[in-house]
């Protein structure tokens, strides 16, 4: 076992981090099972000792080329593995991986050989587009918001823009949080490189991203980032549908009252309709 925590502080932050995410997750009901995977880019925290840890499991491949991986290290969920057991053992529950020569393949490098998420190509082709762009964010989580997933079983939310629209009427922090809304992705197998591709489009436009009857992707500069991405949009969707039960359609803000909103926050001018 290659035991990296102990002498490098900075990075246990960061687990420590992971770990009280996870903990959210669950405490939230998003993260039934084994349900939702994280993978955070730790590359910053990477050394000549680490470059020399040898892998503890078979290399394994992605699935497709990565060019703005190379030299790269992940922290990433184990597959199979509960978000509630990872908030007490994250070093247990996940695995630190390196990305291979051939910006295609991985190898576990610590602390036990826990095999990673299946939704990895998902994840690193995310990775790849971050550092492509020379973004800040470094972490993604996928998880399963109730609220969200239950309102992409109505056809009318999975048309164009038309959820972040009800989304965005909901409350003013929503649109001030989440100003490139919800991107939609139509379902597909869950770990397939098609979902990988079909994500990767959305994120590039829109804050989160929602996969039909399924869950939602988020990313950010930290994996707590990530979360209060998926949180606030969340919170919009539980409104929405606690006023709905009310017995009529929610009123929403006015599309006027967005548009102050987008000024006077100078948000990215994605209008809405």
């Amino acid at each position: 076992m290659n035991s990296l925590l102990i002498s490098r502080p900075a990075l246990k932050t960061v687990i420590d981090q992971v770990a009280e995410v996870t903990g959210y997750l669950w405490q939230k009901g998003w993260a039934e099972r084994n349900g939702g995977n994280i993978t955070v880019n730790i590359t910053e925290f990477a050394d000549a000792e680490m470059a020399a840890l040898p892998a503890i499991a078979p290399v394994q491949q992605i699935g497709k080329v990565l060019p703005y991986l190379k030299g790269t290290y992940f922290y990433v969920k184990g597959t199979g593995k509960r978000m509630r057991d990872l908030a007490r053992y994250p070093m247990q529950n996940g695995s630190i991986i390196r990305i291979c020569p051939d910006l295609a393949s991985y190898e576990i490098i610590a602390d036990e050989p826990v095999m990673p998420t299946s939704e990895l190509p998902s994840h690193l082709s995310l990775q790849n587009y971050l550092l492509e762009t020379g973004s800040t964010y470094k972490a993604t989580l996928h998880t399963h918001p109730i609220e969200l997933v239950a309102m992409s079983h109505n056809r009318r939310f999975l048309k164009g823009d038309e959820l972040t629209q009800v989304l965005w009427s909901m409350i003013p922090e929503t649109l001030a949080f989440a100003p490139l809304g919800i991107g939609i992705v139509p379902y597909k197998i869950p770990g397939s490189i098609e979902l990988a591709d079909a994500t990767l489009e959305q994120i590039k436009t829109h804050d989160v991203v929602l996969w039909e009857k399924h869950g939602t992707v988020a990313v950010g500069t930290d994996i707590m980032d990530a979360f209060d991405q998926t949180d606030v949009l969340c919170k919009a969707a539980q409104i929405y549908l606690s006023a709905r039960s009310l017995g009529s359609e929610p009123e929403g803000m006015t599309a006027e009252a967005m548009h102050e909103i987008q000024e006077v926050f100078n948000l990215p001018k994605k209008r809405p309709c």
